[in-house]
């Protein structure tokens, strides 16, 4: 069997880095998909510094045509993509009644949008030969909702929507479509937080503790494996038990 390949949009945030480093280990080969160059490419370095070969690709998960174009230089330099994952993202909180056109578009855009850019542009290839894997990630506030996130709930729960009803498209050709809503992990960008606001949240917590990233990339290594193959339309929670449904 050919070493599959995987494609991971936001690879080189947080949570994107855990799932690279995990496919890795899973022995695919790994691309991460990137919108900033400058960036991406010191954290490639950092990657094959530690003996970890990840591929790169500029991929502006706005614009279906630039992600056409990514999606093209995936296939000649690395090989067909046999595994999505939908990870990047942004916010621009704002209660609702301070919330602007542009920051719900650019929400919708980035975090939705995005989704149909990356996945319309290789189901048809996945379904051809007779595998696949799309993985959306999702997010504990697209289930349950979260003041001053609107754009960010609205866009996080349509993800699941779009998963259901395309795992019911792909289902008898070999791809699983699927879902997982991380809580809070301890990410940068989350760990920057006071510490005492930090507290209140882990505090709120049943488990008493933030996900790891490494935890978050373990759920999406499964619904990209072979045992998987029974899995689609789904969604996998991995929120320390914060949002039970």
């Amino acid at each position: 069997m050919n070493q599959r390949v995987a494609l991971v949009t936001g690879g080189t945030g947080g949570i994107g880095e855990a799932i690279c480093k995990r496919f890795i280990d899973d022995g695919y080969k790994v691309v991460a998909a990137y919108n900033n160059k400058e960036k991406a490419e010191a954290w490639q370095a950092v990657q094959r510094q530690a003996g970890l070969d990840i591929n790169i690709v500029y991929c502006p998960v706005t614009d279906f045509d630039a992600c056409g174009v990514a999606i093209k230089w995936v296939e000649d330099h690395v090989g067909p993509i046999d595994i999505l994952v939908n990870n990047a993202g942004i916010t621009k909180d704002g209660a609702f009644k301070k919330m602007t056109a542009e920051r719900w578009d650019a929400v919708i855009d980035t975090n939705l949008n995005s989704v149909f850019n990356m996945t319309r542009q290789v189901f048809e290839g996945m379904m051809e030969r007779g595998f696949g894997r799309i993985i959306n990630i999702s997010s504990i506030n697209g289930q349950m909702g979260q003041f001053g996130q609107c754009n960010y709930s609205a866009a996080k729960a349509g993800m699941h929507g779009f998963t259901k009803s395309l795992a019911r498209e792909t289902a008898r050709k070999g791809v699983t479509v699927n879902t997982l809503s991380p809580g809070y992990v301890a990410t940068p960008m989350v760990m920057a937080i006071a510490e005492e606001v930090r507290q209140q949240i882990e505090q709120g917590i049943p488990m008493g503790r933030l996900s790891t990233a490494e935890e978050i990339a373990h759920g999406v290594s499964f619904l990209a494996s072979e045992l998987s193959s029974y899995t689609t339309g789904s969604e996998l929670s991995i929120n320390g038990g914060l949002f039970m449904h």
